[in-house]
């Protein structure tokens, strides 16, 4: 009876992983695939592709060089006020206009504070959100996803990586931290202010100006001490 071996061998596919078979070879190099058993099929489950962190330097490294597109996946505000050109823009999360009881309620809330401090708009998960980069992209596709503070951004990388997707990238702490003319922007300010509104940059301002004049004040008193003491003796005493 002719003797029979075994080897294994894998098929590639759109998933992380190939699709692994069990190939059984007789003396006659007649070949009959079997799939792996049960226990090796989950071991190899484990393993994914795992999503890149790289600061702003690499990030433009891997666009310019490595042929990555921008993904970007914050809000439409945040997108208006600056991106990177070129990118193409998914939202993870959209404006919620729901008008049940309860969200309205919390849009309230939301708009009261984080509107208001902030300039946050209220949002939701967007529930197209894999299905609408799918449309755009195959899973071969080198994707650099980003968001303005990193976190957005690592929570879409990891639905995409769970959708298939192998070659995916973040920026460390978002765009935040990408200074001015590392990409080429579009927009009424730069990438790492894109998160600033509402009633904090206004504060912001208004702590400048205050910075500075204490600061004159205090070249001033340390430069001219005979004219500062005049003039407080001019001044005003309760």
């Amino acid at each position: 009876m002719a003797g029979t071996g075994f080897s294994t061998s894998c098929l590639s596919s759109s998933s992380n992983l190939g699709t692994c078979w069990l190939v059984l070879k007789t003396h006659n190099a007649r070949a009959v695939p079997g799939k792996l058993p049960g226990t090796v099929r989950r071991r190899l489950s484990l393993i994914k592709a795992e999503v890149k962190y790289v600061n702003a330097e690499k990030a433009k490294e891997l666009v310019e060089a490595d042929g990555y597109t921008v993904l970007d996946v914050r809000d439409k505000t945040q997108f208006v006020r600056a991106h990177i050109k070129s990118c193409s823009h998914v939202p993870l999360f959209v404006e919620n206009k729901d008008n049940d009881p309860g969200t309205i309620i919390k849009r309230q809330l939301h708009n009261n504070f984080s509107g208001l401090f902030f300039g946050l708009p209220f949002t939701k998960p967007n529930p197209e959100f894999v299905q609408s980069v799918k449309s755009q992209f195959p899973p071969e596709s080198k994707l650099l996803v980003v968001c303005q503070e990193g976190l957005r951004s690592a929570a879409a990388a990891s639905k995409l990586e769970e959708a298939g997707f192998e070659n995916i990238a973040c920026i460390t702490s978002g765009l935040q931290t990408v200074k001015p003319g590392t990409f080429d922007s579009v927009g009424s300010t730069e990438l790492e202010n894109a998160g600033k509104a509402g009633l904090v940059t206004i504060q912001g301002k208004i702590s400048t100006v205050l910075g500075t004049i204490l600061v004159c004040a205090y070249i001033f008193v340390t430069f001219f001490p005979d004219q500062a003491e005049k003039l407080f003796q001019l001044a005003p005493t309760g």
